[in-house]
């Protein structure tokens, strides 16, 4: 199985300045093998691709209590049009792509939140991927809910990029790494 490692968010992904004081931040590290693709959205396509089935599950129990919320659900978030013209990686908007990462995430009544995929290259320590979490809330349904989702948002980061080692990262296209 391979190792994930819960380390700081870098300093260099874009969103470790996002919000002055987020109410969650997080990152999560693997270790990348030879030759696997440098192109972090394909990276970032690849990572939430075929997750384990019970964070599936965990999804549709998810929009089952938040709907009477009002808040936005995973196939509300699908089907949605994107506004300013974002594209969409699954239920993540896609706000920002830079040569090493890409930027997902999404905004809601109760909080916003940012996804970093940084693919990082280390020297002689390796080319490492970290997924990194932000969340600001707006409201105290926002706290309670990142207080509740706090322990399986951890274990679905981990159990996502196990998962993604475990197949087999894409790899880059011949001549490229």
């Amino acid at each position: 199985m391979p190792r994930v490692a819960r380390v700081p968010v870098p300093p260099e992904t874009s969103v470790a300045s996002l919000y002055p004081s987020p109410d969650l931040a997080d990152a999560y590290a693997t270790r990348l093998p030879a030759g696997a693709s440098a192109d972090p959205q394909a990276l970032a396509r690849f990572l939430f691709a075929g997750q384990p089935r019970w964070i599936a599950s965990l999804l549709r129990l998810r929009d089952l209590l938040v709907a009477g919320f009002g808040l936005k659900t995973a196939k509300s978030l699908q089907s949605s049009p994107r506004p300013g013209g974002h594209p969409r990686l699954g239920i993540f908007r896609i706000y920002a792509t830079h040569g090493n990462e890409v930027v997902l995430g999404e905004d809601d009544s109760h909080l916003d939140f940012r996804v970093s995929v940084l693919r990082q290259d280390r020297g002689p320590a390796g080319t490492w991927l970290i997924v990194s979490t932000v969340v600001r809330c707006h409201n105290r349904l926002g706290r309670a809910y990142i207080a509740l989702i706090g322990p399986f948002h951890r274990a679905v980061v981990r159990a996502t990029i196990a998962r993604a080692g475990e197949a087999g990262w894409p790899s880059a296209p011949q001549g490229i790494s």
